[in-house]
């Protein structure tokens, strides 16, 4: 039998997606080491003069390859990360005191964006509980006698994910690290913009590879694929 309901299709040019960022404050973004950026967003980014963004997500990239792009061009007021030892022009710019950087552990990091998406106004941790620079300004709460650091939840007016494949209505599936926090990232934008290597009809997906399910996502665009030269492609 034919369904009668028509099926939700949220494409998204490329434009759109960047009047959304152009007007937000902060972007969280999905990959790991540039694998997971999104090439075509973040080209459009720079090529339509954003500046200004704090940008939350698991590093820094490279000076030329992934979100590394927008802080070597100098679009970044503040990130949030958990490392930026790939990117020596931001730690440059984080001792010239351009760049303000607030490190959170990996694991933390990853908590903090899940509980975002799902709601949570934080998480409990016991990481860095002796180190005066990650207590700093953190609450301390005791349970059943042992102490933990209260980690606010991150969320984001957008949130910025390259996926191998989705379909119309935003069901998304991703391929090796880009696994890792594109799909906690997915949930925790305010706004959600999948940028997709390939696009396909709602229904088309294997419900069984979907990763990121759809509800969470405002738009899908298509990639114009990757732009940069990676670290292991350099000889």
């Amino acid at each position: 039998m034919t369904s009668r309901v028509k099926p939700v299709d949220k494409l998204m040019t490329l434009e759109h997606a960047l009047d959304l960022i152009e007007t937000c404050e902060s972007v969280m973004f999905g990959g790991f080491g540039g694998v997971g950026n999104p090439p075509t967003l973040i080209d459009g980014i720079l090529e339509r003069g954003i500046t200004g963004l704090t940008l939350i997500g698991n590093d820094a990239g490279f000076p030329d390859i992934g979100i590394g792009r927008l802080i070597s061009e100098r679009r970044v007021k503040k990130i949030i990360a958990s490392h930026i030892g790939s990117n020596p022009v931001a730690g440059k710019q984080m001792t010239d005191g351009d760049l303000e950087v607030e490190f959170s552990p990996q694991g933390t990091l990853a908590e903090r964006i899940r509980a975002g998406g799902v709601g949570l106004g934080g998480v409990l941790v016991d990481t860095g509980l002796n180190n005066e620079a990650v207590t700093k300004g953190k609450k301390r709460i005791m349970i059943k006698g042992c102490p933990y650091l209260l980690e606010t939840a991150l969320t984001a007016d957008v949130s910025i994910v390259y996926a191998k494949k989705a379909d119309k209505y935003g069901n998304a599936v991703y391929d090796t690290s880009a696994r890792n926090t594109n799909p906690l990232v997915a949930m925790a934008g305010n706004v959600t913009i999948i940028e997709a290597a390939e696009i396909v009809e709602t229904g088309e997906l294997n419900p069984e590879e979907v990763v990121t399910p759809g509800v969470f996502v405002d738009g899908v665009l298509k990639s114009k694929g990757v732009n940069w030269t990676w670290a292991w492609e350099k000889k």
